[in-house]
């Protein structure tokens, strides 16, 4: 017996050491460029040491931004979820490695029946082995392993992108607070208006109507002053939540609109395939379709399993017999399917496509991710050259305004003229801030687009990743 179980255990090492059916996995080449279009005379940046790597808000050089984004990846809800979904991925690749092993199970069973003193023993350990002859499972382990690092690839996406949701908001928070600021000294400016018209009315030299219209003015100014606390309220909730607390406990103070942006520095454009989280899920999820493929192909062989029994049978009371009952049994078995009515054709065929429809969203997310980049480069060139013409402006309306009321106050101008005047800067000095948010709202996007502080090193090395006729890894 004892040779012809070695035989046995030789035979399914040797199988089990047959190459894995279906195609192995070659990474689909994507459409990139060789340099930016909207960065004339563009070369790439080099690499910096005191660049921002996974902190990459930092570049905003804003201690308080700071100190909201650390809490993000530790306490956001949404990112805990995500890792969850990770940590079981990992737990599925552990399934699927599962079936390169025998399976050994017991189950004694003591019978005690009349007459008196009839006992009987089943004392059994069985086991059954389905040998991986055409690398289905292995192929299901690659399979479950790109899974896990698509998993991964996706919590950092999702962190990415509550990270820049927070600047973001944190940005018009502080905007909201530079708008209320401008409306605060706009009132107190429509109130020295409505003084000056109070007093050539007093005069005789203004109209009952340019004191009401001033009045209005400074009516309508403090209006727009209360409003803006609505947006920051909603934009300070929005920030506590990402936080992963309840808006009660979050509270911002007063901030300051910086006036200048960062420049993330560029790289060649082929980088942005190894720093963006959602580039290098579209890719793990091709090689896991590329793995589907070959779990769908091994359908078409037939499934070569051993089983085997050893223990004992009898009556555990007598001493005479005990251990001279042994039981024992070994066999090998195979399943083929003869005839399914082209199911495993069309299972074949439904891999097959699974798989091009995730090169195709792989190549997509690709072209996309350079559509960010040079949508978001577009807009800071243009914010820069805008926030130029608008310092001009408004440097010029409130000369415009100064002038008006000088005039007036001498009787060679009507109010209509100082009205028109201080909406031109009001408008103007409002327009200058809105482009200075949305230019640091572009450099946040320009960091996302570009990866943030992501590199596809941080992707797990699992062992999903060996050659599909690797050893398995216990």
């Amino acid at each position: 017996m004892s040779g012809r179980f070695v035989f046995a255990v030789g035979l399914a090492g040797a199988l089990g050491g047959c190459v894995a059916v279906g195609p192995d996995y070659l990474k689909p080449a994507a459409i990139v460029p060789v340099q930016y279009k909207e960065i004339k005379g563009w070369r790439a940046a080099s690499p910096s040491d005191a660049s921002p790597k996974g902190e990459w808000w930092r570049a905003f050089h804003d201690e308080e931004l700071s100190r909201l984004e650390a809490t993000v990846a530790v306490s956001n809800q949404t990112l805990k979820a995500d890792e969850a979904n990770y940590r079981q991925a990992l737990v599925l690749i552990a399934e699927a490695r599962a079936g390169l092993f025998p399976t050994v199970s017991a189950n004694p069973t003591l019978t005690r029946s009349g007459p008196p003193g009839s006992n009987l023993l089943d004392a059994e350990i069985s086991g059954a082995w389905t040998l991986d002859v055409w690398g289905r499972v292995r192929r299901q382990i690659e399979q479950e392993g790109a899974a896990a690092q698509v998993s991964a690839a996706d919590l950092g996406n999702a962190t990415l992108l509550a990270q820049s949701q927070l600047a973001i908001a944190y940005i018009q928070v502080q905007y909201g607070d530079a708008l209320r600021d401008l409306l605060i000294e706009t009132v107190k400016q429509y109130r020295r208006s409505l003084e000056i018209a109070q007093n050539q009315y007093n005069a005789g030299t203004a109209a009952k109507s340019d004191v009401i219209t001033a009045q209005a003015l400074v009516l309508a100014a403090q209006a727009q002053e209360i409003n803006t606390d609505v947006a920051r309220k909603q934009n300070e909730h929005a920030i506590a939540v990402l936080m992963g607390k309840p808006p009660s406990e979050v509270s911002i103070a007063h901030r300051i609109l910086p006036e200048t942006a960062p420049h993330p520095p560029l790289r060649l454009p082929s980088t942005l395939l190894e720093r963006r989280p959602d580039i290098a899920a579209a890719e793990r999820n091709m090689k896991e379709q590329n793995a589907a493929i070959g779990v769908a192909v091994s359908a078409y062989y037939p499934d070569i399993s051993l089983s085997g029994a050893f223990g004992y049978v009898g009556d555990p009371f007598i001493r005479q017999i005990a251990g001279a009952n042994p039981v024992w049994s070994y066999g090998v078995s195979l399943a083929q399917t003869l005839f399914n009515g082209g199911l495993t054709a069309a299972e074949v065929e439904a891999a097959r496509a699974t798989y091009d429809s995730a090169v195709a969203t792989y190549r997509q997310t690709v072209l996309g991710a350079f559509q960010q980049v040079e949508d978001n480069l577009a807009a800071i060139l243009v914010y820069d050259r805008e926030i130029k013409v608008q310092v001009e402006a408004v440097r010029i309306a409130r000369q415009a305004v100064q002038i008006a009321l000088n005039e007036y106050r001498a009787g060679t101008q009507t109010f209509t003229t100082v009205v028109t005047a201080e909406a031109t800067q009001l408008q103007d000095e409002e327009s200058l801030l809105l482009t200075r948010a949305s230019r640091l709202s572009a450099a946040v996007s320009l960091i996302v687009a570009l990866g943030g502080g992501w590199e596809v090193s941080e992707l797990p090395k699992l062992a999903a990743d060996a050659p599909p006729d690797a050893p398995p890894v216990p």
